[in-house]
């Protein structure tokens, strides 16, 4: 096993074993900071290694890459990464081929990049963390196998650095150990990107090798392809899933709402993540409770492509996303609504505000925006009573990265929730400085093999340590309710996961949710909380 200070991009091709061990983590804040609180590391199982490739950092996340069995098939691995790479740098490449360039080849390696990087900053700076490690190993391998003859890069011949499965499966897995978060992006001097490199093997894994994590591929995308829902959740389940919130709703604050679905010529078409429906009902719910009482002219949508925002692709497939992009505006057309509104997930905000730009003409877009300014503008304009006294209790609020650092909205959501959260207390750091959850770029679903506990141990180090740091008046007084808002559905997965790998919730009462929970919480007109943990 080489020393993670010593180790260089040359080293993933060698036959190692394990390149290295997660063994000296980022310490964690009191009362974590004691011996036996924080679950130990565990290894590989020894038939893992047998069939996948653990030897980077003994962790799986792509459980599709399997080891060659002959040298042939060893040798068509390595000609279609190769053929891949050459594809990357193509003016095909979805109008992203100025920023590619400008991060593949003015890299000033000023490390500026490790410092905000908090999957680097949780493993005390192990350099195979280092964002310019996996783009130093695709540049070196370019340099060597470039067929272009000189007409991209003519000065890059010849590299220190062997072409073959290990490296190149090692480099796979290294591109999922990032989140995408683009923190790196913002801090580099030179406005250079890593996470889009990252992102970049990822895309050649899938559509040139078809290789992809099963979570986000085959459970995610295709599985929205073939039923409408990333979940799976059909039309059918999801008319019967609105019939249950609307019961539920009536049978707990006395509200008889009827969701508006499939209303043509609406003013808003709400987009939710479907995960919301099966594992946080509360959160549409929510939706609905507000979206009345404004008295807003809204519908969800029953298409197949219409009830889930969910757009996986975007991490890791261009043409798997281009295909969810187009059927999901679409719907929208179809419905004739003036504008999409994005609900609390993250993810939705980049693919369906940002990334479907260049996806989707003009002549077939609906205007999308954030639910977030439109919550402020409901607060800010009075068209909803609140008692904060209702939310007497600490609150903090995690900054999901597409929301915040991708679109620039920072302070919406932070308006009303001082609003209606006396008790509110900011992240360190927070808004376009904050940390990943750590289970962005499908991160949070991806659960085969040993995965998670990367997740919940490394990658979501940084926004653990965050949480414990917000309450540290009182995360040791388990009579104290505590609260972490995450507008997103899949940092709220992620924090769900951290709550309870670390047992947070039953030892120290601290709870999760997201934005428009605490504000139906905080309706003057409710008559009981809307919060179990409130509850008596």
């Amino acid at each position: 096993m080489i020393n993670q200070k010593d180790l260089r991009p040359r080293d993933l091709g060698k036959k190692d074993e394990q390149l290295i061990q997660i063994d000296n983590l980022m310490p964690l804040l009191a009362p974590y900071d004691k011996e036996g609180m924080e679950p130990p590391l565990t290894q590989p199982k020894d038939a893992w290694k047998e069939k996948y490739c653990t030897s980077l950092d003994g962790y799986v996340g792509i459980d599709t890459l399997v080891r060659p069995k002959t040298q042939e098939e060893e040798d068509e691995f390595v000609r279609k990464f190769l053929a891949g790479l050459e594809k990357i740098f193509s003016d095909a490449n979805n109008g992203m081929l100025q920023p590619l360039m400008l991060t593949f080849e003015y890299c000033a390696k000023c490390n500026t990049c490790s410092e905000a990087c908090h999957t680097f900053q949780a493993t005390n700076g192990n350099e195979l963390y280092r964002p310019i490690f996996r783009s130093e190993v695709l540049r070196k391998m370019y340099k060597k196998y470039h067929t272009t003859g000189g007409k991209l890069l003519g000065s890059f011949v010849g590299a220190d650095i062997d072409v073959n499965w290990e490296t190149i499966a090692r480099l796979g897995e290294l591109a999922y150990r990032c989140n995408l978060c683009r923190r790196c992006a913002q801090t580099c001097p030179l406005g250079l990107d890593n996470s889009f490199m990252a992102k970049e093997i990822r895309k050649i894994f899938s559509q040139e090798m078809g290789i992809a994590p099963t979570p986000i591929h085959e459970k995610g995308t295709v599985n929205q392809l073939r039923t409408g829902s990333s979940t799976g959740i059909t039309k059918a389940a999801f008319m019967d899933t609105i019939e249950f919130l609307e019961e539920d709703i009536e049978e707990k604050t006395g509200r008889k709402i009827k969701f508006p679905i499939d209303k043509k010529g609406a003013d808003i078409l709400l987009l939710h993540n479907a995960g919301e429906f099966m594992a946080w009902p509360e959160n549409p719910a929510a939706f609905a409770i507000l979206f009345e009482a404004a008295g807003l002219d809204w519908t969800l949508s029953s298409d197949m492509m219409g009830y889930d925002n969910v757009n996986y692709g975007i991490w890791y497939d261009d043409a798997q996303a281009k295909k969810i992009a187009l059927q999901q505006m679409k719907t929208a057309k179809d419905l004739g609504v003036k504008r999409i509104v994005i609900g609390e997930c993250g993810h939705a905000h980049k693919a369906s505000a940002v990334t479907s730009d260049r996806m989707t003409s003009a002549d077939n877009r609906v205007p999308v925006e954030s639910c977030l300014p439109l919550l402020w503008e409901m607060v800010r304009t009075g068209r909803l009573k609140f008692d904060p006294s209702k939310n007497n209790f600490p609150v903090t609020m995690h900054d999901p990265c597409n929301v915040v650092r991708q679109m620039g909205i920072v302070q919406p959501q932070r308006q009303v929730i001082k609003q209606i959260c006396p008790q509110f207390r900011e992240m360190t750091p927070h808004g376009v400085d904050n940390y990943c959850c750590g289970g962005g770029s499908g991160f949070a679903i991806m659960n085969s093999l040993n995965f998670g506990e990367f997740r919940n141990k490394v990658s979501a180090r940084m926004k653990f340590n965050q949480i414990l740091g917000a309450f540290q008046d009182t995360i040791e007084n388990p009579d104290i309710p505590k609260y972490v808002c995450a507008p997103c559905s899949n940092c709220k997965g992620t924090i769900r996961d951290i709550l309870e790998y670390y047992h947070l919730t039953a030892k120290f009462n601290v709870h999760y949710g997201g934005l428009v929970e605490l504000m139906v919480n905080a309706l003057v007109d409710m008559d009981k909380p809307f919060f179990e943990f409130l509850e008596d």
